[in-house]
């Protein structure tokens, strides 16, 4: 194989893979991309076994071939380099990587050494609109566990309905839901499920996130087949397994009788929670919530560092009321919403509270948050 591709071509697709492929792994090859030159194109291929993504770019190409290279280093490699074209050249030795006045040869793994990846069959079930999907991935990938062994939980539920796309994600201590209306676009060719459900693995979710805040405008071209889904976007495609188990009954986790509100003001609430936390327990990340008429007071403690208390000024008429919870949690909150104001419904001191968006512009998003006992 021997090409010329733009540093910053090349460099942009390479960036895409980092999050893919695994360095410490016990399987050498699934630290390299595969790359496959022909016609007028380099097409870059890396997987972990459960997530994959295959893209592309412009090359001249010289020699047809394909070879594999560490993607790490190949991608550090190209950083420092200067803007100028890139030569990548296979010969006996290993692989040579060259521009401008630099020079390098690295070594090579076997091209059949690389795992097989499945394609997709261009059958789309479903094109999904780019916005909404990136909205959707950035208000639940954080509520997603990544330790539990309840390996449904390593993931979020994918809901698709013809006139509603549902994204799902708790740890048990929090759970994130958000659904946006969406109308189905039979010009695109859809196969059409009906109320379709599959578990995405977390790294999908990431990477699928990184994907979509990428420049560009492509909707998200969406295919389910028998253990893999695929998500189009441009040139590119992320290729994941489904994981197989049975996803919690979300709908029964959100609570439908929280009769007491409050409003708060986003930035305001974000500070006091931030300020008021680097006193609490390290540990438990605890800050409790004293509500009462017109006011709301923020407190933590903790025996090795002292205490902290902010008073926050809110419209409430009802009893008092004290829960606490976990800063970090409230904080992923609303550090995932774009509203200037946020809502708190509680019941009483150890139910369920939901936290949402006051303005939703399109977006349904619920967060339900355990209360801490301490």
């Amino acid at each position: 194989m021997e090409i010329v591709v733009r540093k910053n071509d090349l460099l942009r697709e390479l960036q895409l893979f980092q999050g893919i492929v695994e360095r410490k792994n016990t399987i050498p090859i699934l630290a390299n991309v595969l790359m496959e030159a022909k016609g007028e194109e380099v097409r870059l291929l890396a997987t972990d076994l459960e997530v994959g993504l295959r893209s592309q770019c412009a090359a001249s190409v010289s020699k047809e071939g394909a070879l594999t290279l560490p993607a790490k280093k190949l991608y550090e490699i190209l950083r420092a380099l200067p803007d100028a074209d890139v030569r990548i050249e296979e010969d006996k030795n290993g692989v040579k990587v060259a521009a401008d006045r630099f020079d390098s040869r690295m070594q090579t793994l076997p091209r059949e050494d690389f795992p097989a990846v499945p394609e997709p069959s261009g059958v789309v079930n479903a094109v999904l609109p780019r916005a909404a999907v990136r909205e959707m991935v950035a208000k639940t990938q954080f509520a997603i566990t990544g330790e539990d062994t309840r390996f449904f939980l390593n993931g979020a539920l994918f809901v698709l309905r013809p006139d509603e796309l549902i994204l799902v994600a708790t740890d048990g201590h929090r759970l994130a839901h958000v659904s946006v209306k969406r109308e189905r676009s039979a010009a695109a060719g859809e196969k059409a499920e009906e109320d379709a459900r599959v578990i995405l693995p977390r790294k999908t979710l990431l990477e699928l996130g990184r994907l979509l805040a990428e420049a560009g405008e492509e909707d998200v071209r969406y295919e389910r087949g028998e253990n893999h889904l695929f998500f189009g976007v441009g040139p590119r495609v992320l290729i994941s397994r489904m994981i197989d188990g049975q996803f919690p009954a979300y709908e029964r986790v959100i609570p439908k009788g929280n009769n007491k509100r409050i409003e708060f003001d986003r930035d305001r609430i974000t500070s006091a929670i931030k300020r008021v936390a680097l006193l609490s327990n390290e540990r438990s990340r605890a800050v409790k919530f004293q509500i009462d008429k017109g006011k709301v007071e923020v407190t933590s403690s903790s025996p090795e560092l002292g205490e902290a208390r902010e008073v926050l000024p809110v419209d409430y008429a009802e009893g008092s009321l004290q829960t606490c919870f976990n800063a970090q949690y409230v904080l992923d909150f609303l550090g995932a919403v774009e509203s200037d104001t946020v809502s708190l419904e509680l019941k009483d001191e150890v139910s369920q509270a939901v936290m949402k968006p006051v303005g939703t512009d399109g977006y349904d998003y619920t967060y339900v948050i355990m209360p801490m006992r301490v």
